[in-house]
């Protein structure tokens, strides 16, 4: 899974990534230290994996919500994410990771309410219906590993799906994400970076 070695620059951009700078997003609360790393799942129109464009409409506030019934309640959401990944291993980012994207929604992680105040949150264009692409995985690992080499206090125990931190409320990345996997590419990837 070796590839040339990512890195966030300064003011929180990934030159790996395409840019589509979203409005979605706010200034993290003053000396927030960014501790946490949330893995999504997104797909639209439900079940329909085929476009990622309306997920990126979505991050960008341009979703057209005449074109298909399931966006019309979608029309007037604010939300974006971090980094979006797609099936075919292509890197998004809309937010740069010093701010804070609006991913997580009501949330806590060990007992700390606001997850969007500390995270930074990726998206994999998927489902919880079926499994994630090896070439997603691939780009997960060299961006996370990216994330991690910026912001040490996120530590692999800190890195969680969106159910851990909205239970009841959000069942993503879905039953299909391979952590024991991902865990260890990350830890291959890591080891190679040293």
């Amino acid at each position: 899974m070796r590839q040339e070695k990512y890195s966030l620059s300064a003011d929180g951009w990934l030159e790996e990534a395409k840019h589509h700078k979203s409005g979605h997003f706010n200034q993290r609360p003053k000396d927030t230290m960014i501790d946490l790393l949330v893995l999504h799942n997104i797909h639209l129109p439900k079940g329909d994996l085929s476009s990622i464009d309306p997920v990126l409409d979505l991050m960008l506030g341009q979703l057209d919500s005449g074109t298909h019934p399931d966006f019309k309640a979608l029309s007037k959401l604010r939300v974006s994410a971090h980094f979006l990944i797609a099936r075919d291993g292509a890197l998004y980012q809309f937010v740069s990771t010093e701010d804070r994207a609006w991913h997580a929604g009501i949330s806590s992680f060990l007992g700390k309410d606001n997850c969007n105040d500390y995270a930074v949150g990726i998206e994999l264009h998927g489902s919880d219906d079926c499994p994630f692409t090896k070439a997603q995985y691939q780009s997960l690992v060299h961006l996370t590993a990216a994330i991690l080499s910026r912001y040490p206090a996120i530590t692999t125990e800190r890195i969680v799906g969106h159910s851990t931190i909205a239970p009841g409320r959000k069942t993503d990345p879905g039953p299909h994400f391979d952590w024991p996997y991902f865990f260890s590419s990350l830890q291959c990837e890591q080891g190679a970076l040293l």
